[in-house]
């Protein structure tokens, strides 16, 4: 039976040795909320790592704590105190956690925290790869994994893999200055469906893969080797009928189980009839803005002085990273602010802060959701923010109002809450006055709205979108129609060649032969390919014809001394080996001093673009641009191209990274075929990259081999990879 398998850097449980005796204790969090019924059902595991270092558990009692963990369908990752200590209190949390949320002044780059985040991404692939199985489904969790698809995908290609990440993702400027950033972005790759809580985040990972990696995106699909992976928003949902049934619970408490803390509670609403409650929880951590909220409530009560004595706000710090020095910084500022506060604004009757630096029982958090006028959520980033859910979701007689800050993911679906920006202290100020003074009616009729899209899209609903969206991923059909070279159909072509009397090898130059280079002179043959196709041109009965879009002069200047056919500015002039070079075409060249203007104002505009001039054609390359506006560029230069050339025989084609004004009749369709015509060829193999090249593929014969480089949208029967995969073939020619 196929299975799902859950990863993630800790296990939905807790382990602890007590007094000798090993206590298992489920966690409650919303990720192991949320993957509970998938992790229950369809004979599914979960990996991670346990809570316990490896120097923690005695070897004698390891297969007691695996025992253990297998009975709650979960499998350990073993880690050391050096793995925690490099990998998940090092690369994770004072690179990527810092960086991701935007605080780059935090970030810390150390080669062995990096060398220990790859090497424990290993240790997690190696354990997943002994547990799965043909047909399984693997889903990845968060950042701490990053490598993990790609390393999996390397060992099992077939594998369906989903990976999700639960904080934000960063903008390309800032995601630009990790050291590693290739090998992060070609590891999340690996998976078959990225997930992230907003489209901000799928925009900025693609915006990043579009630039730092150069493949070919079409709308939110990434064309890698040769897969397509699927990247979009799945906003995580909150286990809404836990909280807000609890919450009904509350209402019918009977005094005597009510807990020390809701006494208190109704002790100041008593002792105040006017008294209201503003509610804060957080980790204590400083993407959450907890400094900035303290000084936005003390800015609040002196700008609107009527509030002293009658608001309070009630905030509940949950310990997180203690042994962290920017933690611990932060804990002593907020003391120290509170502190300030209460000691300033503080009466006998009354304290501005009640502050709780600590873990609270779920019936105690559910006290102060339904005790609270006003939650006030504000951090300064954060991936989604499930409190500011949690709190509606408890609302259960219809009043309260949410402050939720726009930088939080849960800002993009909860529009009724009172949206602010987290460093606006005037405006959270007039906000928090607003939300004390609203109307009941109005508070009834945005929680009725946001109630009800946080019941309907609840943490369920979450973790059954992406595994939908996932299993469709997976059984998409790609949107080409071409086949990949594989070892089988390498096999049957080289039987073919071997087996005819007259080949033909009709090769496209750059991105087939040799990579892209930045200046259109640097991409000359090595020595190696003149040696591979040296060699294959020694048969008498095979032809190579090199057909490119370059000019003349220069495949004459790099294979002029070669017993190659040379066919050039995309078939103008052709060059039988051993023959003089004959024209084609006859096409004039007078309309360049017309477009070269045009093209000219947009090099101008574009840095990292420049005109490449040939005989025939004007090309402009945008290859070093920035990928986002060199998209812009594109589209506007084609707009006006197209409209000016209507009338004058001349088109424009789009390359790899390049648009080219032409003649409409010159294409390599026509080349090529006339070519085929002369000659009595029993054997032909057509391999180019880009939109060029599909006229040729076009042109041919169905009985030719044509292999398009890159998996994106061609005409031709076969693709490859890339050009390491093109050498190879010929290399297996030769």
């Amino acid at each position: 039976m196929n299975k799902t398998i859950i990863i993630s850097n800790r296990l939905p449980v807790d382990l602890k040795f007590d007094e000798e005796k090993l206590v298992v204790k489920s966690s409650i969090g919303g990720l192991a909320t949320g993957m509970k019924s998938v992790h229950s059902e369809g004979n599914g595991i979960w990996i991670g790592w346990s809570g316990l270092t490896e120097e923690e558990i005695e070897p004698s009692r390891q297969n007691e704590v695996d025992k253990a963990l297998a009975k709650e369908k979960c499998i350990r990752v073993p880690l050391t105190a050096y793995d925690i200590e490099n990998y998940y209190y090092g690369f994770s949390n004072t690179a990527l956690w810092p960086l991701f949320h935007y605080f780059q002044a935090y970030t810390e780059f150390e080669l062995t925290h990096w060398e220990s985040y790859k090497n424990v991404n290993q240790k997690f692939a190696d354990i997943i790869l002994e547990n799965v199985n043909e047909g399984d489904t693997v889903w990845i969790h968060d950042y701490q994994l990053l490598l993990l698809p790609e390393l999996l995908r390397e060992k099992a290609p077939n594998l369906t893999i989903g990976f999700f990440l639960h904080i934000p993702y960063p903008s390309f400027e800032l995601f630009r200055t990790c050291p590693w950033r290739d090998e992060l972005l070609y590891g999340m790759l690996g998976a078959d469906l990225i997930g992230f809580h907003t489209y901000d985040y799928v925009r900025h990972f693609i915006s990043s893969t579009s630039r730092i990696t150069g493949l070919e995106i079409r709308f939110n699909e990434i064309f890698y080797k040769d897969r397509i992976v699927k990247v979009d928003s799945f906003p995580m949902g909150i286990d809404y009928d836990k909280y807000h049934n609890a919450a009904l619970e509350h209402e019918v408490r009977p005094d005597a189980t009510k807990s020390e803390l809701m006494h208190n509670i109704e002790l100041h609403n008593m002792s105040f009839s006017e008294s209201k409650l503003i509610l804060s929880i957080d980790r204590m951590d400083y993407t959450k803005g907890i400094p900035n909220r303290i000084k936005s409530f003390e800015y609040f009560l002196n700008k609107y002085p009527e509030y002293k004595g009658k608001v309070r706000l009630v905030m509940l710090s949950v310990p997180s990273r203690e042994n962290v020095p920017q933690y611990q910084r932060l804990k002593r500022e907020t003391d120290e602010l509170v502190g300030r506060i209460n000691g300033q604004l503080a009466t006998v009757n009354w304290t501005p802060v009640w502050y709780f630096y600590r873990s609270m029982p779920f019936d105690d958090l559910i006290d102060l959701y339904v005790a609270s006028d006003v939650a006030l959520v504000t951090p300064t980033r954060d991936g989604m923010n499930l409190v500011a859910k949690e709190y509606v979701a408890t609302k259960t007689q219809g009043k309260g109002v949410l402050v939720l800050s726009e930088m939080a993911g849960a800002a993009k679906e909860m529009h009724e809450a009172l949206l602010v920006n987290p460093n606006n202290f005037e405006q959270i100020a007039d906000t928090l006055k607003y939300a004390l003074e609203m109307p009941e009616a109005e508070q009834k009729s945005r929680l009725e709205v946001l109630k009800k899209r946080i019941s309907r899209y609840n943490v369920e609903k979450w973790a059954d979108s992406f595994l939908n969206a996932l299993e469709i991923t997976k059984n998409a059909k790609p949107v080409t129609i071409t086949k990949k070279m594989n070892p089988e159909i390498i096999h049957d072509t080289l039987l073919d060649y071997k087996n005819s009397g007259k080949r033909l090898l009709l090769l496209d130059y750059d991105g087939t032969l040799v990579g892209f280079k930045n200046i259109p002179g640097d991409a000359s043959p090595d020595d190696e390919l003149y040696t591979l196709l040296d060699t294959i041109a020694a048969d008498e009965n095979t032809e190579i014809a090199i057909i490119s879009g370059r000019d003349r002069k220069t495949l004459e200047n790099w294979f002029g001394h070669k017993n190659y056919t040379l066919i050039t500015d995309h078939g103008v002039w052709l060059r039988k080996k051993e023959k003089e070079w004959v024209s084609l075409e006859h096409i004039k060249s007078e309309w360049k001093e017309n477009i070269r203007p045009i093209i000219e104002s947009f090099t101008d505009s574009t840095p990292g673009t420049f005109i490449e001039e040939k005989n025939y054609s004007l090309a402009w390359h945008y290859r070093r641009a920035d990928a986002e506006l060199a998209n812009l560029r594109t589209m506007e230069l084609k707009h006006v191209l197209t409209s000016l050339l209507a009338n004058n025989s001349l088109s424009v084609l789009e390359g790899n990274k390049v648009l080219e004004v032409k003649s409409s009749n010159v294409n390599k369709g026509r080349a090529a075929g006339r070519l085929v015509t002369q000659g009595n060829y029993d054997f032909i193999l057509a391999i180019g990259d880009d939109w060029t090249d599909e006229y040729m593929f076009q042109e041919l014969l169905e009985s030719a081999y044509t292999v398009k480089v890159g998996n994106t949208k061609t005409a031709a029967r076969y693709f490859v990879n890339d050009i390491s995969e093109v050498r190879q073939i010929l290399q297996i020619l030769k």
